[in-house]
């Protein structure tokens, strides 16, 4: 915008400037051609006063080589007997010098200079009083006041140029404020908020963000409040369930129910706990791989001691930057570690490693444990797959993705890549 503004400022201001500057040179130029042919005018009617009244002087040519001696314009007579006073002796065969010996006189400008021609009568007969200029002499003074001229329009082009950017960032500056503040809204940050500055359309584009921005808190604030109630309506009646399966008489039967009303339970608190998760910046969010899985490590390793399970852990020495926020990236884990020990039974071995392959952060968490379901890949035994459903949207989040496949020999294997950020 800003760039725009000083061009059309630029280009009105040459316009105008131009309209004027030409104008100007042409009439500086013409004044200075009149200018000379005045002073030619002038010095011929002198000459041709003094042939008039000492034609028969003897002093007559030393007043006229006095005069033309004096340098601008130079001035001659051609007298009747065809003698020549003055410096111009080719005014003999002049075709204008015979025109103005039949009695005419006039002017001339052209290439070659300006010229005076004034025929004088006298006893003896016409004689011819010229005067002249050289286009130096006639156009003296013109090049410096051209160079004046536009030297002030290029210096008046320059100041409509400042003054131009100045007003477009008057003009742009509170938009890209507004836009600032837009993309900080964008990135996560709901208390971002536009300053009301600037013309008033920025003041009312300013003003309208502000109030979507405050929208849009408070309907997260009141989805927030409908999760956390229906959070606490559904523990009420799983809790039921489960005390019901309790009491079923049938032990296989109940041991079924309440394997159901497990997952049922963790689905919800997946579900829940996803739609209670604050608002992230996907843009510019940054985290260390490898230090969010060794923290998780030393979380989840006390209760495979407890279990009895066999974890193996291998992790890089140095960091392994993401595009994730250091809280997702504990999440991811505690999805992958959690899905261990959910579905698979006590004692059940698994390893969790991460390394950096072709340019990816490749974070592998493997078991020994039953598999997946068959025909169903992804989904263990006896689950909605939910948990894993939650990685993968991270994953893909961020441009990496989530593979789950069988292990080897048995077991499951879940592999998550996440790019690495670069510089």
């Amino acid at each position: 915008m800003r760039r725009r503004i000083s061009w059309l400022v630029v280009a009105t201001t040459s316009t105008v400037v131009v309209s004027f500057v030409i104008p100007l040179c042409l009439l500086v130029r013409a004044m200075a051609e009149d200018r000379a042919m005045a002073a030619t005018d002038q010095e011929a009617r002198n000459v041709a006063i003094l042939v008039s009244t000492l034609s028969d002087d003897p002093q007559l040519p030393g007043l006229v080589e006095d005069l033309d001696r004096r340098g601008t314009p130079s001035t001659s007579v051609l007298m009747p007997d065809h003698t020549v006073l003055g410096a111009e002796a080719a005014m003999r065969g002049d075709p204008e010098v015979r025109r103005a010996a039949r009695g005419e006189g006039f002017q001339v400008v052209d290439g070659a200079g300006g010229r005076v021609l004034l025929p004088v009568v006298t006893e003896a007969g016409t004689a011819v009083v010229r005067s002249s200029v050289t286009p130096g002499q006639l156009h003296h003074g013109v090049t410096a006041a051209w160079t004046s001229i536009i030297g002030l329009g290029v210096l008046l082009l320059a100041l409509a140029l400042v003054v131009a950017a100045r007003l477009g960032r008057r003009v742009s500056e509170p938009v890209r404020n507004v836009a600032a503040v837009a993309h900080r809204l964008r990135e996560g940050d709901l208390q971002a908020r536009a300053e009301v500055a600037g013309p008033e359309e920025t003041q009312e584009l300013a003003r309208a963000l502000n109030g979507l921005a405050d929208r849009t808190v408070d309907l997260l604030a009141a989805e927030r409040a409908s999760v956390a109630d229906l959070s606490h309506r559904l523990r009420t009646p799983v809790t039921a369930l489960r005390l019901d399966a309790e009491a079923v008489a049938d032990p296989e039967l109940s041991a079924r129910l309440s394997e159901h009303i497990g997952t049922l339970q963790r689905s919800i608190d997946a579900i829940v706990k996803e739609a209670r998760r604050p608002v992230r910046t996907d843009l510019s969010a940054s985290g260390d791989a490898a230090a969010a899985v060794r923290d998780r490590v030393r979380f989840w390793s006390p209760l495979a001691e407890d279990q009895d399970r066999p974890l193996k852990v291998s992790l890089p020495d140095h960091a392994v930057p993401v595009p994730v926020a250091d809280d997702d990236l504990a999440d991811l884990v505690d999805v992958l570690v959690d899905n261990v020990f959910a579905h698979t039974p006590e004692g059940t071995p698994f390893d969790i490693d991460l390394r950096v392959v072709d340019g990816d952060a490749v974070l592998v968490v493997a078991d020994a444990g039953p598999g997946t379901a068959p025909g169903a890949p992804g989904e263990r035994v006896g689950t909605t797959g939910l948990g894993l459903d939650i990685a993968r949207r991270t994953a893909r989040g961020c441009g990496g993705g989530l593979l789950v496949g069988p292990g080897h020999p048995a077991g499951t294997r879940v592999e998550v890549r996440l790019p690495l950020l670069r510089g």
